[in-house]
């Protein structure tokens, strides 16, 4: 009888090891024939051949399939639930892992230290601390929070769900603490934004005798890279020269020095040592383009692009997704167009990412339709596709189709994220959705798997505080479960200017400097209160007090595209070669529109107490107007057309009121692009309805 078994169960190993092969190099085709072999050679019910068949399937990224063989299995191990739960982790469900690890607990079959810790990365990915606690507790009954693949998994969860102080007492408890331990709080402190504390632990590391390996170096030098410590940052640079540690061979270390002098401002060193490193990754060439970008210097992040096509066998979708992230932040819609050619021709190009990108490129870029298309013909999409439309919606004031593509999503099966929350309740808010929009910030306080964060409550701030509700939104504030941070006192702040509200403004802007001091923002925005209330004494002491601390606002900025080449005008721009033109232009078009429509500027929005002929010619020369005017200058405007413009800033109300008379009188389309949203101005009236 043994004789006449044996090769049976030879073959069966054959089975598990062709299965294995098979998982490891995920060749699909191949696994489902060893399957279909399993199945004739009687072994269709085989423990081990069953948990192989998953592991397999999860790997090929099948996870349909992987899931029917395990619901077809008669009898299951631990091994079969966790290997069902990494599969659909590896494949980005961590609900669906964590969903799993219940129904095994609930199945009294008790979890070994692979299923503690697959768990403990699914509360990581999700941020649902709580449940990670849950799982902590289990732990602790059952004797597995000492094994180090266990104990690490906690610090790491705690940590990415920003319990940071729970990450440190788990560290501190620990019985044996290995690298990973080590790095696991580095990254932890890098990943709250506390730089100086990465820092602090890096160093008390070094002197507990543990020799950093690669992604120890990297994680600390994006802790300098956040601070904008380039001291520190350089000196990490030097130990490592010192040290002989191969920095031009190791890519990730290379692209994180890059990244840290291209994020310091020292784009020459950056330079330096991308010209250093012998073999060039994409992670090299991609920090240094966008360091470029950043800077304003995209004909040099476009010529370094080319050179990495001809350079490189293939560029990675990464890359790809990352360039096309330049010309969307920077609206240039032509480079999008030719890098959305240059995608479909390499094989990087099908993925998921580098699809979001282009749409996400053509929403920015003002081309709605284009970007629909590309969405609607998508072969596969995941939550980011869908957000990235939401998004696109509510940036262009359609808050209706955002709310429709929201639903259309969840009916669809996927999943909405904190991001797709805070892009639909943003519709929501710049289209004066108000019902819709408490509606969806009361569903996602009900959600199991997402918690509202800090910028949930600023859009429900920002929703009541345009509705003029601004003791309902003062209130939310003040009985929110989370600590208050600028930037909601900033949205509170701003609805307050919008109503005309000096005393509950004066409040909130206390509360900013204490908060801020040092941000120039904060004193713009309290300063622009006072000057719209007539209070000029008020308004130029704060001003002062800037001043007094030495700090600046972003200067305003405008762009336009005129023949694949960009236009750069800061208000009260006179550099422009055309600029004498460009004030003709404007002024031609100011005459029109005081005799066809008795336009008047509103000199309430020049904010200086100065008289008003100094009031409209300082309003004459808004950088969106000197852009516009260029463009009528390139084309005439006797033509229907679209002229595209784009600021950093927020639109003032008098550019606004000026655009909206011009497409009235002209018979161009003008699409106006500022940091908060999209304005489409045609026939005299705009796509925001005048609620911005």
């Amino acid at each position: 009888m043994i004789r006449l078994l044996f090769p049976i169960w030879s073959g069966r190993q054959r089975l598990a090891n062709l299965l294995r092969y098979c998982s490891k190099n995920s060749l699909l085709d191949q696994g489902v024939q060893v399957h279909a072999a399993s199945l004739r050679m009687g072994f269709g019910f085989d423990l081990m051949l069953s948990n192989d068949l998953i592991e397999m399937y999860s790997k090929c990224g099948v996870m349909d399939t992987a899931s029917l063989v395990f619901d077809r299995m008669t009898e299951r191990n631990v091994v079969s639930w966790t290997a069902l739960m990494c599969g659909h982790l590896q494949n980005g469900n961590a609900r669906a892992t964590l969903s799993l690890f219940f129904q095994m607990v609930f199945s009294c079959l008790k979890p070994n230290e692979y299923t503690f810790s697959t768990n403990f990365k699914a509360c990581g990915i999700l941020n649902v601390p709580e449940i990670g606690m849950k799982i902590h507790g289990m732990c602790v009954l059952t004797g597995f929070e000492t094994v180090p693949v266990v104990g690490n998994s906690i610090v790491d969860m705690y940590s990415k769900c920003g319990r940071i102080n729970e990450a440190v007492m788990m560290f501190n408890v620990l019985p044996v603490k290995n690298l990973i331990s080590w790095n696991t709080m580095l990254a932890g402190y890098t990943l709250a934004g506390q730089g100086e504390k990465a820092l602090l632990w890096f160093h008390r590391m070094l002197e507990n005798g543990e020799i950093p390996d690669e992604y120890t170096l990297t994680t600390v030098l994006k802790a300098c890279s956040r601070l904008g410590k380039i001291r520190e940052g350089s000196m990490i640079h030097g130990f490592l020269i010192t040290s002989g540690f191969p920095c031009s061979g190791k890519a990730a270390i290379a692209g994180s020095l890059i990244d840290l002098y291209v994020k310091c401002g020292n784009l020459a060193e950056a330079r330096r040592v991308f010209n250093q490193i012998g073999e060039k990754n994409v992670i090299s060439w991609s920090a240094l383009i966008l360091g470029y970008a950043q800077e304003g210097n995209l004909a040099e992040a476009i010529e370094l692009f080319k050179q990495l096509q001809n350079n490189c066998k293939q560029v990675d979708g990464f890359v790809l997704s990352s360039m096309m992230g330049v010309f969307a932040d920077f609206a240039l819609v032509e480079q999008g167009k030719q890098m959305h050619a240059y995608a479909v021709k390499v094989p990087s190009g099908s993925e998921i990412s580098v699809s979001n990108s282009i749409v996400d490129m053509y929403l920015k870029c003002g081309l709605l339709d284009e970007a629909e298309r590309l969405f609607n013909e998508m072969p596969a999409r995941n939550v980011v596709s869908w957000t990235v439309m939401i998004t696109g919606y509510g940036k262009h004031g359609i808050g209706k189709e955002a709310i429709r593509l929201f639903n259309q999503m969840q009916s669809n099966n996927i999943e909405p994220d904190g991001v797709t929350y805070l892009a639909t309740l943003s519709a929501c808010s710049h289209s004066g959705l108000i019902k819709e929009g408490e509606e969806y910030f009361s569903q996602l306080c009900r959600n199991r798997w997402v918690k509202p964060g800090i910028e949930h409550y600023a859009c429900m701030v920002d929703l009541l505080g345009r509705d003029g509700r601004l003791k309902e939104a003062k209130d939310l504030i003040e009985n929110m479960p989370l600590k208050p941070n600028v930037g909601i006192w900033q949205t509170l702040l701003s609805a307050c200017r919008v109503h005309g509200n000096l005393q509950l403004g004066k409040e909130v802007g206390q509360n900013l400097l204490t908060l801020d001091g040092e941000n120039p923002v904060n004193y713009v925005m309290i300063s622009n209160i006072y000057a719209e209330a007539g209070y000029w004494k008020e308004y130029e002491q704060v001003r002062e007090m800037a001043k007094a601390k030495g700090l600046r606002k972003e200067a305003g900025r405008s762009w336009v595209e005129i023949d694949k080449v960009v236009h750069f005008f800061y208000g009260g721009d006179d550099t422009h070669p055309m600029i004498d033109k460009v004030h003709q232009v404007l002024k031609e078009m100011e005459r029109r529109m005081k005799e066809e429509m008795g336009y008047v500027h509103g000199v309430k929005f020049a904010l200086r107490d100065i008289d008003e002929e100094s009031k409209v010619e300082s309003l004459r020369v808004h950088s969106e107007k000197l852009a516009i005017g260029l463009a009528l200058c390139h084309g005439g405007w006797d033509e229907a057309r679209v002229i595209r413009v784009f600021k950093n800033l927020r639109i003032c109300g008098d550019c606004h009121d000026f655009i909206k008379c011009l497409s009235k009188i002209v018979k161009v389309v003008f699409v106006v692009r500022d940091a908060n949203r999209f304005h489409q101005f045609k026939d005299g009236l705009c796509s925001c309805r005048d609620y911005w």
